[in-house]
């Protein structure tokens, strides 16, 4: 079978887990991006299943996530959190932005190649002094070659963890900055010990496409006088504790009177 550029497909050696959308093709190899899972793979064609009726599920994503806020909009006003959100990927900062939009968090995104946040992260701190920062794109871990624990074994996770200790350079409190790093199947445990609050991804899972916007809203809309609630905002992203895990903090909302 033909398949083109902006096609959507499954891999059937996969049991057809994944819809990807095919981004680049080379000869007998199509080049393949999730089309609501952060993660980019590569396929022969033979083993390629057109599908038809696949769509981008944000808008399923963002109902889910606005009905469990509830504000008292009668009497008080509120100053959510401020994001700032690095993307290795143009498509995924996009979409992340159009929910931060959504949910009327103030947010700025910024895209990076991975390599390239550890050596620019602190100018945008420093100019943009947000209260959440977001680091993410792509990552895999290779499981053929690597040990888990060896930090390597992983595509970006490196690089992640070094813009991690950049901006806990520029910010050493966990409340004053929280730092959510990460994307597919990233190093976990050594994000975390990086500085990062919230990190991905515990059982080296995928992560869907909003999953950090997810955790950076609901950190944003949190009561700053109060710990957030962590094992709520984890269970609302897709793979739960399996893709993101975290430490309790404050979070970053004021609220004020009378509106």
């Amino acid at each position: 079978m033909f398949f083109k550029i902006g096609d959507l497909v499954t891999r059937k050696s996969y049991d057809n887990d994944i819809v990807f959308k095919i981004v680049e093709v080379n000869e007998k190899t199509a080049y393949l991006k999730g089309l609501n899972v952060r993660l980019c793979a590569d396929s022969n064609m033979d083993d390629l299943k057109l599908v038809e009726n696949a769509q981008i599920d944000d808008n399923d994503v963002f109902d889910r996530i606005n009905t469990t806020i509830s504000l008292d909009r009668n009497e008080y006003f509120y100053l959510p959190g401020k994001v700032l959100h690095f993307d290795g990927d143009i498509e995924y900062l996009e979409r992340c932005m159009n929910f931060y939009k959504k949910l009327k968090i103030m947010a700025y995104g910024v895209n990076l190649k991975e390599d390239e946040m550890p050596l620019e992260i602190n100018k945008y701190l420093e100019d943009l002094h947000p209260d959440i920062v977001v680091i993410t794109g792509h990552d895999v871990f290779y499981k053929k070659s690597g040990k888990s624990n060896d930090i390597d074994s992983y595509k970006n996770s490196k690089n992640f963890a070094q813009a991690v200790k950049m901006a806990r350079k520029y910010e050493s409190s966990h409340d004053k900055l929280i730092i959510i790093a990460g994307a597919c199947q990233s190093d976990y445990e050594e994000l975390i010990r990086a500085g990062a609050n919230f990190a991905s991804s515990p059982k080296r899972v995928n992560l869907h496409a909003l999953d950090p916007a997810i955790v950076a809203t609901s950190v944003a809309l949190a009561d700053k006088s109060k710990p957030i609630d962590l094992i709520n905002i984890i269970k609302k992203t897709k793979y739960k504790a399996e893709g993101i895990g975290g430490i309790i903090t404050n979070g970053t909302m004021y609220t004020g009177y009378p509106r």
